[in-house]
């Protein structure tokens, strides 16, 4: 009987940064650590929001340029620092590791895309996740240290053009790409991937992102998103899945499969008394 090679196939996950792999703003960190305050960086958020002025994600960079207060206060050095201040989500090494070795005829790429800026991830993720694997907002800076301008935010539809850039270089067909995000920022990116069949995993229970991902997925632990990787791409059941993380000393504890029903009631004219059934048989 001749001998047959499995081949690989190869995947690239993409994921957000702030409150995906971390659990925190960094651009509230980066705040703090310039001494403004985290409520003046909030009302300042929620005054862009509401001005539709930048996309969302990208306020913090519009803030370090435009912003009296943050082109006077913050300096590379606060960026580099808030990095290390963001506490990030357990086991990203090993959720690095595990998709660098690939599993069992899957191969995958893992790279960060997120509007926080570039400083900020390569602090937080040094000797984690390569820096050639993450693409946060590229800043150019003054004589005297400050943000000058903005060479590219990673935020809305500039996600979906990393995503693509990275693509086309990995060579994969659109179907082959996984994303993982949390909030509105990653709404663009995930109806990006989920038109063109791939796969889309929220980390949050936003409305908007949940009802947007085909999984949605809840943990303290950056390595729970290799779950509905493992059902949807590898196609496991729970029992092997078990299996894969006991194997690696891990101890699934607690896995609930839940469905969350969103629903919006309005008020609406009661029918007449007589009139019941002719609406019941409507």
């Amino acid at each position: 009987m001749p001998h047959t090679t499995l081949r690989t196939k190869h995947f690239l996950l993409a994921s957000d940064f702030d409150k995906t792999l971390s659990f925190n703003d960094s651009g509230l960190i980066v705040s703090e650590l310039a001494g403004i305050s985290g409520h003046a960086f909030e009302k300042k958020i929620a005054i862009l929001a509401a001005q539709n002025l930048v996309q969302q994600g990208g306020e913090l960079a519009y803030l370090l340029v435009h912003d009296p207060e943050y082109r006077s206060r913050v300096r590379r050095e606060h960026l580099v620092r808030a990095g290390k201040e963001v506490r990030l989500k357990k086991n990203i090494r090993q959720l690095s590791d595990i998709l660098r070795e690939g599993i069992e005829g899957y191969r995958f790429e893992f790279h960060v895309i997120s509007a926080a800026p570039q400083e900020v991830l390569e602090s937080a993720l040094e000797g984690i996740i390569a820096a050639d694997h993450l693409h946060g907002t590229q800043l150019l800076y003054g004589n005297e240290g400050q943000v000058d301008s903005v060479v590219r935010v990673n935020a809305g539809y500039g996600k979906v053009a990393v995503l693509d850039d990275l693509q086309k270089l990995l060579q994969l067909g659109p179907e082959r790409i996984i994303y993982v995000g949390d909030g509105s920022s990653d709404l663009h990116v995930m109806l990006h991937v989920n038109h063109r069949d791939g796969l889309t995993i929220a980390v949050s229970e936003a409305r908007d992102v949940a009802q947007t991902a085909k999984r949605t997925v809840l943990s303290d632990d950056a390595l729970s998103v290799l779950v509905p990787t493992l059902e949807e791409i590898v196609g496991w059941d729970a029992g092997r899945i078990r299996v894969f993380f006991e194997a690696r000393g891990l101890l699934i504890q607690e896995w609930d499969r839940t469905r969350t029903d969103w629903l919006t009631i309005t008020s609406v004219p009661v029918p007449e008394k007589g009139r019941l059934s002719d609406v019941a048989a409507s």
